[in-house]
């Protein structure tokens, strides 16, 4: 689709997001970690691709889109400028593989506009818990993901926990360990705790509501 798709995206009125036009909105994620993230499908572009807007307190900051496998198609990182698209995939991404068979590998590179190639190989697994969020059907996948450099060199190392939402054919985050080249380590919580559908309160809110005092706290001298 047009390149007006990864432009930050304008204000339809004060905290609300605006869709693209003529594309159409279908869910708003409040998560942890002080993120909400809008989920909205454009039919100009191939059957099953969908695009993600995550946000903070100050605003848009990742935009991505997949298609109907969870393939990674196109992303943009709107603090850096950096844009990401799939290049080669020795294994693609399968979200049908995962749903018949338990389990999905992956292996695929990505190049940035700047040139920049990362490999990706990894696996996601459904465990065979499911729950409600908010009334929304999940599923609870273990993943492990490894991102190398062009050279083949490791950046960084991530596994945890996510969750998939079946008929929206789509990942969202639960609780997952970074480990990056220099053998520093994280733990990072982004749990989905609220969702929004059209025409519910909180649908399309740009606010996130959830771990943002912590966040806060985190800055202060």
């Amino acid at each position: 689709m047009a390149l007006a798709l990864f432009a930050a995206p304008a204000l339809a009125a004060a905290g609300t997001f605006q869709v693209p036009q003529g594309c159409t909105a279908y869910a708003t994620a409040q998560l942890r970690n002080c993120q909400v993230s809008q989920h909205y499908r454009c039919p100009a572009e191939a059957p099953g691709d969908q695009w993600a807007v995550y946000m903070d307190s100050e605003g848009p900051h990742y935009i991505s889109r997949i298609d109907s496998e969870t393939r990674w198609i196109d992303s943009i990182d709107l603090e850096t400028g950096e844009r990401d698209r799939i290049a080669t995939e020795a294994d693609p991404a399968s979200f049908s593989t995962l749903l018949a068979t338990g389990r999905d590998d992956f292996d695929f590179t990505t190049r940035s506009d700047s040139g920049e190639v990362r490999r990706y190989v990894g696996h996601d697994r459904l465990t065979g818990a499911s729950l409600a969020i908010d009334g929304v059907a999940l599923e609870r996948t273990e993943f492990d993901l490894t991102a190398y450099d062009g050279a083949g060199e490791m950046v960084w190392h991530r596994w945890g926990r996510q969750f998939i939402q079946r008929d929206w054919r789509i990942f969202y985050a639960d609780t997952e360990e970074f480990e990056n080249a220099f053998g520093d380590r994280d733990s990072v919580i982004s749990t989905p705790v609220t969702f929004a559908l059209p025409g519910e309160t909180g649908f399309l809110s740009e606010d996130p509501e959830f771990d943002c005092d912590q966040m806060m706290a985190r800055v202060q001298p």
